[in-house]
Order: C-alpha cells, then structure tokens, then sequence
C-alpha cells in the first residue's frame, strides 16, 4: 500500500468518524459521554493523512535536486529496488485494512435488541443512591431506574403512585413478555440487558423489539433471570402502546 494510499484510507477513517460523531450515527457505537473523544480522534487521523501527503509531496519535490547532487533519495515510492534490480511490493494483504472503514461507511447496525438480551443475563446492579421524585403526578421513570428501585429499595418510593416505563419487547421461550433496555458501560460491545416482567392488563399480540411505553404500578413480584440467576422485577400493567425506538436506543443510567 503506497504512502498515497495510506494517506486515503486515514482521510476517510477519519471524515467516517466525524460523520458518525456529528450525527446521531455514532450512538450505535458508544455512549453519548464518549462523543468529544470520538470527534477528537477523526480530526486527529485527518491531520496525519494531511501530514502524510505532505511528507510525501516534500520527499519527492526534494528528490530531484539531491539526484542533482549525486545523491539518491527516497521518492516515498512503495516498490523498493534493491541491488540486483528486484523490486518488493508490500504484501496485499494490508488491503484487508480497508474493509472495517467500509463497514462503517455503508453499514450502520441496528442496535441491540431482543435476540442478545435473552441470551445475556440481566445486568441490573445497586444504585449509590436515588433522586427525589415529585410529591404527587404520574412517575416517568427509565426502565433501569425502575428496576433499581423495585428490587434494591423494594418499592419504598413508587408504592401507590401510576408509573410509565419504555423499552423494547423480549419474549421467552415460554411467551412470557419482558420490557428491556440495554445498559452499557462504554460501548455496544459490552452493552448488556436490564430486564422489566410484565404481568396484569398485557396487550395480547406482542412483537418482540417492538418499542412500548408502559403505564402501571408496582408490584412486589420478581423472578430470576434463568441467564445469570440475576433479579428480574415485575410491573403490574394498566395500559401500553408503541412508540418509536429512541433516539439513544441505550441506557447507562446503571453505572451513574
């Protein structure tokens, strides 16, 4: 891969990053909190592949006038020459750097959904601490807030009061329903599911990562997740309808 190459390539990984950090692209990668570095890094890979024309142009601006002085000089040309008159090519195997930057440029991945939460354990893990919620009016939580409230604090706060949670739909192999959110850490790789059963007034034809915005209340039901064993609370639910995925499809509420 000549220096020319090398220099297109870093351009476009890098204009592919700031594409992705300046849209809301870049969400199905990594938690919001990572986007300046993400920004940061694009613009720092642009400037090398700059900087990398500009060595090259140099090099071979330059070259003539050391030949002039009986010297030779490196043009920055990839095909070496050595004293038999052979010449050497990198491998073309480094071409193969090429196809995760097409990835990103032309595939944009869904993100994770029912399929990796039933295969994954819940990751619901205990709060530091809770924030206040309103004196009277319907509690609109996160899933993860809700979870963590139901199982560590047993309810205490949401006793008595009309909940809305949203997520997305998971179904077991049983049929049971479940409203999940995936909760992540840094990026989609380690994204893992908080899990939300649903039992009382359920809507009876569910679509599995179908979007939902529940309305109900606490209930003091639980069960294990079968994955990890981990607590799975319940929401006792009046009412649900779809909604469109959110703009951020995770939540990283849980390690706030």
């Amino acid at each position: 891969m000549s220096r020319q190459a090398q220099a297109a390539v870093l351009f476009l990984l890098g204009a592919s990053l700031l594409h992705a950090g300046f849209t809301d692209l870049y969400l199905r990668y990594v938690k919001v909190g990572l986007r300046p570095m993400l920004l940061a890094s694009g613009a720092v890979l642009i400037a090398a592949a700059l900087a990398t024309v500009w060595y090259e142009w140099r090099a071979r601006k330059t070259a003539p006038e050391h030949a002039e002085d009986g010297h030779t000089g490196d043009t920055g040309h990839t095909d070496r020459t050595d004293h038999t008159g052979h010449a050497h090519r990198e491998p073309r195997v480094s071409w193969l750097l090429v196809l995760p930057l097409f990835a990103l440029i032309l595939v944009a991945p869904p993100a994770l959904g029912s399929y990796s939460a039933l295969r994954t354990g819940t990751a619901l893990q205990q709060p530091y601490g809770y924030a206040e919620l309103p004196a009277d009016g319907a509690l609109r939580l996160s899933l993860v807030d809700y979870a963590g409230r139901a199982v560590y604090d047993h309810g205490r706060t949401l006793k008595g009061r009309q909940i809305k949670v949203a997520g997305f739909v998971a179904l077991d192999k049983s049929g049971a329903p479940y409203l999940v959110r995936m909760a992540l850490s840094c990026c989609a790789a380690d994204a893992q599911p908080v899990k939300v059963g649903l039992t009382g007034r359920i809507p009876p034809v569910l679509q599995p990562d179908t979007w939902l915005e529940v309305t109900g209340t606490y209930t003091a039901q639980r069960t294990k997740d079968p994955v990890n064993n981990g607590p799975i609370p319940f929401l006792q639910v009046s009412s649900a309808a779809p909604v469109r995925a959110p703009q951020d499809p995770y939540d990283e509420t849980w390690n706030n």
